[in-house]
């Protein structure tokens, strides 16, 4: 799992979590700028033929999945390495700059969610125009919308998504007297995530010793904000953080939890946060897709078929990431083939069967099989359905160049102030507001 880093702490973190069958995969080693190197392809290949670099950023589960053996197999004369670098904040500045300087650069370089819109309309020139190399079809229309440019070229073809549903404890859920039904659930509060958090309200006045419904304001504000079509900025690249209906959506929804006594305020990927599913201390959190392996992992096994999943309140994502071409890569004809191969959906497929990267082309959702494990532990639930019932319908959304920051802005200074500090919502978009600016350079 690959998703938007919120700080650099998270960015480490979100670049190791989410294997669906065996729980947390740790980070891959850096490559040669950042401490080291993977040491390789993780396959012969053949030394007198074409070698073919990708430069990656945590686990992509390619090498895990066998591709790149399975591509050398099929083409003889390439050879696969993979460069990868731990960190996404140690990776993009780095991919930047060489970028920038016409060299240096990876045949493919995968490109992160929350970089993307800088790619696009900073770095466009520097990337190979897919669009007119792939049946475009193949991908969900608002994960190719991410990665084009306003003239149509088509910089990145997608990798995974992160679409959102609600994993929940029902045995802390019957034990408050409320139901346990995954549909009946989902049903309950579709269309709005008031409803959801309304709920919580209910499972407090019962609540199991020690227990709290959500872990964080922040990760309902994310969920909620995932779901919205406009967010930081407009149509035009004008930031409207402060206006957006979006964000006023998400920051109400999360005021209602911060301000109650129904969150265990825990800043999500810190220690204590680990240490919560563990002590089963929270009955829902917000759940992508990659979600599920870092609950498996964390909450061990005695949380095997404690936890259910249902739908979300309303479609959204939260992750995802794209593969391009840079126009510097010395053997683009193999590498855009590669890409192609790779991104395809019996390939994505593959990816999701070995950890939670949950695919972006909509071909590959009738094939998917979560492995037994992990639908036992979540009380089998039909992963693949909730997911991609979510996939299919989120929105288009905006996104600009400084996503991250302003969000991080939000999470880690507005909220924690006001669900952390005893701050009142309007001291904390005070302090969100000011930290925005800094971000911003106003």
């Amino acid at each position: 799992m690959r998703t938007t880093a919120r700080t650099s702490r998270r960015a480490m973190t979100f670049a190791v979590v989410a294997a669906l069958a065996t729980g947390l995969l740790a980070g891959c080693a850096s490559d040669n700028d950042s401490g080291g190197s993977d040491g390789g392809s993780g396959g012969a290949g053949n030394k007198g033929g074409t070698t073919i670099t990708i430069g990656t950023f945590g686990v992509f589960g390619y090498k895990q999945a066998g591709l790149y053996d399975e591509y050398m197999k099929l083409h003889p004369d390439i050879t696969i390495k993979e460069n990868v670098t731990t960190r996404t904040d140690v990776y993009w500045p780095k991919t930047l700059t060489r970028l920038q300087a016409g060299s240096g650069t990876d045949d493919i370089q995968a490109i992160e969610v929350g970089n993307i819109t800088e790619a696009v309309q900073t770095q466009a020139g520097k990337f190979v125009d897919l669009g007119k190399e792939v049946d475009k079809s193949q991908w969900l229309d608002w994960k190719n919308a991410q990665a084009t440019t306003k003239d149509g070229k088509l910089i990145g073809l997608g990798t995974d998504t992160g679409p959102m549903a609600i994993c929940y404890r029902k045995d802390l859920f019957e034990k408050a007297g409320l139901e346990t039904d995954r549909t009946k659930l989902g049903a309950s509060w579709k269309g709005d995530w008031n409803k959801y958090v309304d709920l919580g309200k209910q499972y407090m006045k019962k609540a199991p010793s020690g227990t709290k419904y959500v872990d964080s304001a922040s990760s309902v504000y994310n969920a909620a904000l995932g779901g919205e079509t406009q967010q930081y900025y407009d149509k035009s690249g004008k930031v409207i953080w402060d206006t957006s209906p979006g964000v006023k959506n998400a920051w109400d929804v999360s005021m209602d939890v911060a301000t109650s006594d129904m969150s265990a305020k825990l800043k999500q990927f810190d220690k204590p946060w680990d240490q919560g599913f563990a002590n089963a201390k929270f009955a829902t959190i917000a759940c992508p897709a990659w979600m599920l392996g870092y609950i498996q992992e964390k909450s061990g096994d005695a949380g095997k078929g404690k936890w259910d999943v249902a739908a979300a309140p309303t479609a959204a994502n939260w992750g995802g990431s794209f593969i391009g071409v840079p126009t510097a890569s010395k053997h683009q004809k193999e590498a855009i083939a590669l890409a192609k191969w790779l991104t395809a959906p019996e390939q994505q497929a593959k990816v999701f069967a070995k950890q939670a990267s949950f695919p972006s082309t909509p071909a590959a959702y009738d094939s998917l099989k979560p492995q037994a494990a992990t639908t036992t532990y979540f009380s089998d639930a039909p992963l693949t359905q909730i997911f991609s019932d979510s996939a299919k319908t989120i929105p288009m959304q905006v996104h600009g160049v400084k996503d991250q920051p302003i969000g991080t802005a939000i999470t880690d200074t507005g909220i924690l102030q006001v669900e952390q500090k005893g701050k009142s919502p309007k001291q904390g978009w005070e302090a969100a507001t000011q930290e925005v600016k800094d971000v911003l350079g106003q």
